[in-house]
């Protein structure tokens, strides 16, 4: 244990993404009363793609932006950054919740991925994109069973996939941990840095006449008439005529949004950069793969431009009682101990090395397992929510779906399940907790037996809620 605490005795309890030297400074609030066409509330991932598509498709809107701290300090400067074409959480969950569009929906998320490295292309935007596929790893012999089973089962549906057996994984990534291992290898999923991809958005909005307020903070909203909101921000009023809200996990004013997600808080650590002798030991550096062990109760661990491991997820992850979002959940010492402890199990020959940084960020999840639409006013104010874990890639399809839903180009997207089907709300408290406590004890109790589900897990894949995709 002391050596546990040793390697985390420095660490900066700050997302390794916010570096003092290349973060903005921040914009003045707003302070006095002002009008606009678009209010978008939010400026993370959501909040940014929305600004930034809607003005793409209406060069004249008039659109206002404000943040309650600073843009990227949320969920979407705190993720651990992979980049993933899914939209729906999996090809199971996709065709239990909206069955008959799984194809489509797979098409957009491809689509969508296409048009978001388009576009950081197009505005030059450096996000640190590498385009590396993602593999999942199995940890033990009956996981190693069930992921091969997966690996058919993509072949035959003309996946490019690689399957890697325990000597071809370790050459991969060399761990002894690690029993095998399934690389996507099509598509451009990979990793990028979130912070300066939420930086590298607002500065595009501003070249592009967007109005970005941060510390403003939205206390309320209502209706003036059939044409306008009024959005209250301390001392200032916001008159729009259409208003998105791109909040995501933190209170929401309409109750729609508050019954549909909860926020999940999820915990990282980052390593100190590897020498020349570290990254021989583990030899990922000549792969770069993005990593996910196959679990339920996943951890999620990818390398830095500058060779940093970033270590995140699988038992560290805390629903707190009646949606806790306080800033007092954002450190949790026991979490990061544990964390460190599972990463030393998977890396012993990196046994010595520090951690750099340690922070707390919040998923927002929903029943459905994806992201939730949705409108109120009607049709004047309008939402996307709830990513599951998704978000990086999934919020800009999200925020397309938002201004659509505004009157923004709609297409027929508009006309799909998987925006039309309503998610079911979550339980009051104290059932939300206790199931959520039920669930994640199962999910672990699952995962130390094989993989073989319980009969409350088998209870909740009856009602497709157990997260099986």
């Amino acid at each position: 244990m002391k050596s546990i605490l040793d390697s985390l005795k420095d660490a900066n309890p700050r997302p390794l993404w916010h570096d003092a030297d290349i973060m903005p400074e921040p914009l003045p609030p707003l302070s006095q009363d002002t009008h606009c066409e678009l209010l978008i509330v939010g400026g993370g991932f959501t909040g940014l793609w929305a600004a930034l598509q809607a003005k793409e498709r209406r060069p004249e809107v008039d659109i206002l932006l404000i943040e309650q701290t600073f843009i990227g300090d949320g969920a979407s400067g705190r993720c651990g950054g992979f980049l993933n074409t899914s939209l729906a959480h999996g090809e199971t969950n996709t065709e239990y919740q909206f069955p008959g569009e799984a194809d489509k929906i797979e098409a957009l998320g491809v689509q969508n991925m296409l048009e978001f490295i388009q576009t950081l292309e197009r505005y030059q935007i450096d996000a640190r994109y590498e385009q590396v596929g993602a593999m999942e790893v199995a940890l033990d012999k009956d996981a190693k069973q069930r992921l091969y089973q997966l690996y058919k089962s993509c072949k035959r549906d003309g996946d490019d996939v690689v399957w890697f057996d325990t000597n071809a994984v370790r050459e991969q990534v060399n761990s002894p941990a690690f029993y095998a291992g399934l690389w996507y290898r099509d598509g451009l999923d990979g990793v990028i840095d979130p912070a300066r991809l939420c930086w590298g958005l607002k500065e595009t909005l501003i070249k592009l006449g967007v109005r970005i307020y941060e510390s403003t903070k939205l206390q309320s909203l209502q209706s003036l008439n059939k044409k306008s909101m009024k959005a209250v921000c301390g001392q200032a009023e916001i008159h729009a005529d259409k208003v998105l809200l791109a909040t995501n996990a933190f209170p929401a004013v309409l109750g729609k949004i508050k019954r549909s997600i909860i926020p999940v808080w999820d915990y990282q650590i980052a390593t100190e950069p590897l020498t020349e002798e570290q990254l021989n030991a583990i030899g990922w550096h000549k792969t770069r793969h993005a990593l996910s062990d196959f679990n339920n109760m996943f951890h999620y661990f990818r390398l830095t431009k500058d060779n940093r491991i970033t270590w995140g997820g699988g038992g560290a992850v805390r629903y707190y009682f009646n949606n806790g979002t306080d800033k007092k959940y954002e450190h949790a010492p026991e979490r990061y101990e544990q964390l460190a402890e599972e990463f030393f199990h998977t890396f012993p020959q990196l046994k010595g090395i520090r951690f750099s940084n340690k922070w707390g960020g919040i998923i927002a999840t929903s029943s459905r397992f994806c992201m939730v639409p949705g409108t109120a006013y009607g049709g004047r104010v309008a939402w996307a929510v709830g990513y599951t874990g998704h978000g990086v890639g999934a919020s800009r399809f999200g925020a397309r779906i938002a201004i659509e839903l505004l009157g923004y180009q709609p297409s027929d997207i508009l006309k799909m399940q998987f925006v039309r089907k309503k998610a079911m709300p979550w339980a009051p408290e104290p059932l939300r907790w206790i199931g959520v406590k039920l669930t994640q004890s199962a999910l672990v109790k699952a995962d130390k037996n094989g993989g073989k589900r319980g009969l409350w897990l088998k209870l909740l894949d009856k009602m497709n809620l157990g997260f099986t995709c």
